[in-house]
């Protein structure tokens, strides 16, 4: 599941580069984040819960195992739109996935997944799983053996919150899943480990203005 903000308010943190409009970069790098998503052998179904008209129907076309769930009551937050998409999982593991990852590949998720599933089918397993974003503060992946036992704690040092309900951080090699895009330096670090075409084009279409 991934919850997509959209609108005016997303990324509202990151300054792009001269001539980059903020919305369209953020709906980029969101729908970046979902194509990758949909075509990770690991993953069923895909559901992007969302308040923003752009961002439903740019989903439109991401294909069969896509489904865009609107926020019954927008202006919650994060945590509410993360609710809302847990509580239509169906039966069985589910994660959370922040979208601002516009270089994920499928097989970076592929690897994380793999590493939930061992985790949580151990003998003696923890109730979550997470994966730290690049700077180990934040939470890029979240995943329970079930939606009633996930407890998300996304925002501001939400690592150490998840680790604090008992969730067990996995050491995954993939540095492209972990570089999640706040800020211009990040996206930097982004572009430079290859983003994926939507992303590329909107920062590619401002260059070829200046």
């Amino acid at each position: 599941m991934l919850p997509v903000k959209g609108g005016p308010a997303a990324k509202s943190r990151l300054r792009p580069p001269p001539g980059v409009d903020r919305e369209d970069l953020a709906l980029a790098i969101a729908l970046d984040a979902v194509a990758a998503v949909a075509r990770c052998p690991a993953v069923s179904a895909v559901v992007v819960v969302t308040h923003d008209d752009r961002v439903v129907r740019s989903c439109a076309g991401a294909g069969p195992r896509v489904a865009v769930l609107r926020e019954p009551a927008p202006g919650r937050g994060l945590a509410a739109a993360v609710a809302d998409g847990v509580a239509v999982a169906g039966a069985g593991r589910v994660a959370v996935l922040l979208p601002d990852l516009p270089a994920l590949r499928p097989h970076d998720l592929t690897a994380a997944l793999d590493a939930a599933g061992r985790a949580l089918h151990a003998p003696q397993p923890p109730p979550m799983v997470f994966v730290a974003d690049a700077d180990g503060t934040g939470t890029v992946l979240l995943a329970s053996r079930s939606a009633r036992e996930l407890r998300p704690a996304f925002g501001p040092a939400s690592a150490a919150a998840h680790a604090a309900l008992g969730a067990l951080a996995l050491d995954v090699a993939a540095p492209r899943l972990r570089r999640d895009v706040d800020t211009a330096e990040a996206l930097q670090e982004a572009v430079a480990a290859g983003v994926g075409p939507r992303t590329a084009d909107v920062l590619a279409g401002a260059a070829s203005r200046v």
